[in-house]
């Protein structure tokens, strides 16, 4: 395996690596491992300008060193088969015969879990995902992405975001291969997404420099010099079996292809990829009701009529049209919307991966 953490020209960037791993304990929030142990506790949220949160963590610390890896889901909390799939994940892997440490955040939005609310935190209504890298005497989204930056970012090699469709979302599986320019990090994000195994793959291009492409999760990890790929599985709040082992097969083939734990990796065979493009989302201006014309993961041209609105007496307002041809990766999976609202996101086909463009 090649090297996943690029070290020249990050001196600058304060990246801590795989070199803290030589500690005996590993803490994180109130848990804290010795080698060859798990232990549990949260990330400890104080009050500030609202209230405060408690967010679960598990740390497997390894009885022999290597490379510290965080698995995070639960930025929008509602997404419910991708925190499943962490909390079912930590009792997979044996500390015992992990090399490295493994740090799980299972549910980053407790809020949003709690009050069953899409997308957001409904404590202070800021993305949990847009964020990054928090502020200590900001609101709870900010007080909270201050901890996760300091504590899970900060401490990892490797980063991986978990998601899926939020209650509102009828979306397919897929990962996402985010290039930053850089080729070693760039081959190293790469081959975990083939080992992930998600036969999908959402190409996108960042610049790190630009401070509007670091403020997610995965961005800002790039930014700081670590591999990070995101995955999600799940769909419309449901939580079923082959999304959650999806996942959990996933988190596992990253550790095993990294030779953190015994595990046989076959990456994904070239021939079985699709290879996507982020794509265009037609959102709505109107509150009102949707009612989808297709199914999530079928092909589109461009101004096939995807689906339709109406008012709230069932008065038909427009027809919704693909605004590209591809692939639909979600579409809406509940009658409501509201202003701004995403009714469906079409995703261009590429014939293969192109070079590395910066954006802009």
């Amino acid at each position: 395996m090649r090297t996943l953490i690029v070290v020249v020209g990050l001196a600058g960037l304060g990246v801590v690596t795989a070199a803290q791993d030589a500690r005996s304990t590993l803490t994180v929030g109130t848990a804290s491992a010795e080698r060859g142990k798990v232990a549990y506790g949260e990330l400890q949220v104080p009050q500030g300008s609202d209230a405060a949160t408690n967010l679960p963590v598990a740390v497997i610390h390894g009885a022999s060193k290597g490379k510290t890896v965080a698995f995070i889901a639960g930025s929008h909390g509602t997404e419910y088969a991708s925190t499943v799939a962490l909390t079912r994940l930590i009792a997979r892997i044996d500390p015992a015969t992990l090399s490295g440490s493994v740090i799980v955040a299972p549910l980053l939005n407790v809020a949003s879990f709690e009050q069953m609310t899409v997308h957001l935190n409904p404590i202070d209504k800021k993305g949990m995902n847009g964020g990054y890298p928090g502020q200590k005497d900001g609101t709870q989204t900010d007080r909270a992405l201050a901890l996760v930056t300091a504590q899970i970012v900060e401490p990892a090699d490797v980063i991986v975001d978990l998601h899926g469709g939020d209650i509102d979302e009828d979306l397919r599986p897929y990962s996402y291969l985010t290039r930053t320019g850089n080729a070693a990090q760039d081959d190293a994000a790469r081959d975990l997404v083939l080992a992930f195994g998600l036969d999908h793959i959402i190409l996108r291009d960042i610049d790190v420099t630009n401070p509007a492409s670091i403020r997610s999760l995965s961005g800002y990890s790039l930014s700081r010099g670590k591999t990070a790929i995101v995955a999600e599985a799940g769909r419309s709040g449901t939580v079923v079996s082959a999304d959650v082992n999806a996942l959990i097969n996933g988190c596992l083939n990253v550790l095993g292809s990294l030779k953190m734990i015994a595990r046989p990796v076959v990456p994904l065979a070239k021939m079985k990829i699709m290879w996507i493009t982020n794509g265009s989302r037609v959102q709505t201006d109107r509150a009102g009701m949707f009612f989808p014309s297709v199914a999530r993961d079928v092909v589109v041209r461009e101004g096939a009529i995807v689906g339709y609105t109406t008012d709230y007496l069932g008065r038909k307002i427009a027809d919704v049209r693909a605004p590209a041809a591809g692939l639909v990766t979600f579409i809406r999976g509940v009658p409501s919307m509201w202003p701004s609202a995403t009714l469906v996101n079409v995703s261009p086909i590429l014939p293969s991966p192109p070079p590395y463009k910066k954006p802009g």
